[in-house]
This record gives structure tokens, C-alpha cells and sequence, in this order.
């Protein structure tokens, strides 16, 4: 356990910034107790409050690269906790003026202007085609509303999806080749499906700024915000910490071979997604969280408005939509549980049934890694593990309950 300092986040005591030393301790035991049951192998975990570090615990015996239990700087694959970033990224050049959320996504991408809707299959298998009501909108690709779906089984679409193998493409404009053949899975706005188009952003952001992601997000917030582990590749002089990666098919088990949903890079991959892909720290990672609490602002300096951050952490999704309930891993997309640009927003607690402050935004990542910032109890917690399962414990879930019992005032 430690409360060393970040450059930009001061340390205090928990009962200085009205948080409880034996709150936060059950909060620990109930993540070591995962561990103790083995379904976990270790996580590290950060808690701040009001611009300081009050605790980071590093617990478990999970295992570096080379081997050595995790330690502060441990780097993790953070996958979907990169679609944060994204909806950040896109801040910053809509203060520029480049985009609007109701710009049609092929004003920005001509590539997919011709896309159709799929409202069904042929007696031969064939999809059925009609045109879009509207076109889709970049303010239906931040929040998943735009049609699109990631690539599995469950559906015919989702199949062709698969096929593509959209995320295995060697750079954008391969994406967007076998993007365009593919049809949109529903109407734009009218359902919510989680989806590839955070992919799509990163490749907008790449249009617009005229950078490679990768370069754009290391110029614009990862330099600026001193997040000096954070990229889309852990270089050779870093392996030895980045964290080993686990599974779950019976015991706990670690990944004999490579990542199984991303190639694990050591120099900037061809193609940086905007859905997934990046590995971080969890001091860097409190950085970015600490930048979304501060409302663009970090260190005294200001990296994107604090109303391109409004925007992003206020839930877009109308009633109607939310009602029929949508899930996303651990995330249970309903009323009082909406969405923002790139992540959740929970705009009623109460009505949500979690215990945190109105407005708290979060999301989590594909090998269990979890996060959310509260600006209403101005609070932020971080948790790293690297397990791939679709059984994980909901360890965000579990320590927001109990966060709610170790806040004093």
C-alpha cells in the first residue's frame, strides 16, 4: 500500500479529503479475497479524492513479463479503457472546430457513404438492403447508436463482421475497404450495439488531425499529461514490466502464447485502433482519470475544454432507448445507466441502483481492468488486473458499493 505522490496529484491521508482508512481497507480485502479465491492472480488499484492520491495498493502475486509480482509501474493491456481516451481525442478537435456530432460519418469518411441496412436474409442467406433513414451521425458512432457491431456469433451480421476480420486489418484504409461492404446491423439511432465504432473514430481522428493516432494521442494528452508508459506498444526497455496475461477455462490460468484478442507490439503497430489496444500504469492512467474530473484541465494546464468534457461525461442516450436495456461485458446499459461519448455515464443513481454520484463516468477493458471518476464526491478509482474471461468478477460493481461506505463527507 502507498500514497506517493503523482506529479499533478498531491498525496494525503484518507481522512483528510473525508474518506475512511478502514472503508478503503475493505475495499482492498474484498479485491484480495478474489485473489485468495484464485480467481484473480493480483491487481493494483488507485483511489483520489479531491486532486490526491490517498492510497495504491498493489496485491496479489501476479506476475511480470519476466517474471516478479506486479510492483506500481506495472504495465497493463488496458483494451477498452482506450475508448476514454478516444472520446478525449475527439475533444480536442472539436475545440478546434473540425467535426460536429451531427456531421454524417461520410462527410469525414467518403469510403462509407454507400453503407446499406440489413433488415434481414433471403431464403439463399442473402441480406436484404435498404437505405438509411438518415446517415449515420459521429454523435451515434460515440455512442454506439450508429448500426455498426463488433464482429461474433450472434447474430447473421455480427458473423460477416467476423469474417472481415476488421480488427486485424494492417492499416486504415484496409479497415475502411472491408468496412464498406459490410451493411449497417439496425437503423442509425435506434438501437444500441457496442461496436466497432470507436475503431471508426480512431480512424477520423487520424483524417482530421493528419497524424497517426498513436502520434496524436502521444502529442496532444499523453505528453502534456506526463503519461510516459501509456501507448499502443511496450518497447523492448520495458517488457520486464509489463503484466502477464491470465485466463479462465476451469482454474485460473495464465495465457500460454500470444494475446489472444491483440498482438502484443514492442514498436507502433500499423494500425492504432481507437476501441482498444492501449497498455498503461496505474499513475498514468490516474493522470487521464484526474484530466476527466478537472474538466479538461491537469496540472494547471488546459489539454481540451472543460465543454468538449461536459459533452463527453452527459449521457446522449434518450429514455426510450435505455428502457430496453443493453449489455456490454459487465456494463448493463438501462434507464438511470446511460451513455456518453465513449463511455458510461450514470445520470441516475438511484434509478441505476448504484451507490455513486450523479454524473460518474466509467468503463472497463476486456482483461478486467475498471475505472470510473465521480465529480459529484470528486473521486476517482483505477483497477488493473489482466484476466480474459467472461466470467470476471465485477470487481467495478463490488468496490463502488463499498466506496460508498468509506465516503465520511
Amino acid at each position: 500500500m502507498s500514497t506517493s505522490a503523482v506529479p499533478g496529484l498531491e498525496q494525503a491521508a484518507p481522512e483528510d479529503v473525508g474518506l475512511s482508512t478502514a472503508g478503503l481497507d475493505r475495499i482492498d480485502a474484498a479485491v484480495q479475497q478474489k485473489i485468495d479465491d484464485k480467481v484473480i492472480a493480483g491487481a493494483v488499484t488507485l483511489v483520489a479524492r479531491h486532486g490526491k492520491i490517498v492510497r495504491t495498493s498493489v496485491l496479489g502475486t501476479g506476475e511480470h513479463r519476466k517474471g516478479g509480482r506486479y510492483t506500481r509501474d506495472t504495465i497493463f493491456r488496458i483494451f477498452s479503457m482506450t475508448k476514454p481516451v478516444t472520446g478525449v481525442a475527439m475533444g480536442i478537435l472539436a475545440d478546434r472546430g473540425l467535426w460536429s456530432p451531427e456531421d454524417p460519418v461520410a462527410k469525414h469518411l467518403p469510403e462509407l457513404a454507400e453503407m446499406l441496412v440489413c433488415t434481414g436474409f433471403d431464403r439463399r442467406g442473402k441480406p436484404v438492403l435498404e437505405e438509411p433513414e438518415h446517415p449515420p451521425t459521429l454523435a451515434e458512432l460515440l455512442t454506439h447508436t450508429a448500426g455498426f457491431v463488433y464482429g461474433g456469433k450472434t447474430d447473421r451480421v455480427a458473423r460477416m463482421y467476423a469474417k472481415e476480420k476488421l480488427l486485424h486489418t494492417s492499416s486504415p484504409d484496409e479497415f475502411l475497404e472491408r468496412l464498406r461492404r459490410l451493411p449497417l446491423a439496425f437503423q442509425p439511432g435506434s438501437e444500441w450495439r457496442y461496436s466497432i465504432s470507436m475503431e471508426i473514430l480512431g480512424v477520423i481522428i487520424e483524417r482530421l488531425s493528419g497524424q497517426s493516432l498513436a502520434d496524436y494521442f502521444q502529442d496532444h494528452i499523453f505528453g502534456p499529461l506526463g503519461m510516459t508508459d501509456t501507448a499502443f506498444h511496450t518497447p523492448p526497455e520495458k517488457l520486464s514490466r509489463r503484466a502477464r496475461l491470465y485466463y479462465t477455462a476451469g482454474p485460473l490460468r495464465l495465457v500460454p502464447g500470444p494475446n489472444l484478442l491483440n498482438k502484443d507490439y514492442t514498436q507502433p503497430p500499423p494500425f492504432a485502433r481507437g476501441g482498444g489496444g492501449l497498455l498503461s500504469t496505474i499513475d498514468d492512467y490516474a493522470r487521464f482519470a484526474q484530466l476527466l474530473l478537472n474538466r479538461g484541465e491537469f496540472a494547471g494546464r488546459r489539454i481540451v475544454s472543460a465543454d468538449s468534457l461536459a459533452a463527453q461525461m452527459t449521457n446522449h442516450l434518450p429514455d426510450s432507448l435505455l428502457a430496453r436495456g443493453f449489455k456490454a461485458g459487465h456494463m448493463y446499459i438501462r434507464p438511470g445507466f446511460g451513455f456518453g461519448w465513449n463511455g458510461v455515464v450514470v445520470h441516475d443513481p438511484q434509478q441505476a441502483d448504484l451507490p455513486v454520484g450523479c454524473g460518474t463516468y466509467m468503463w472497463d477493458g476486456a482483461a478486467g481492468t475498471w475505472f470510473w471518476v465521480d465529480p459529484e464526491n470528486d473521486l476517482q478509482y483505477i483497477g488493473l488486473i489482466q484476466l480474459l474471461s467472461y466470467s470476471a468478477p465485477p470487481l467495478q460493481a463490488i468496490t463502488q458499493r463499498l466506496m460508498a461506505e468509506a465516503i465520511l463527507s
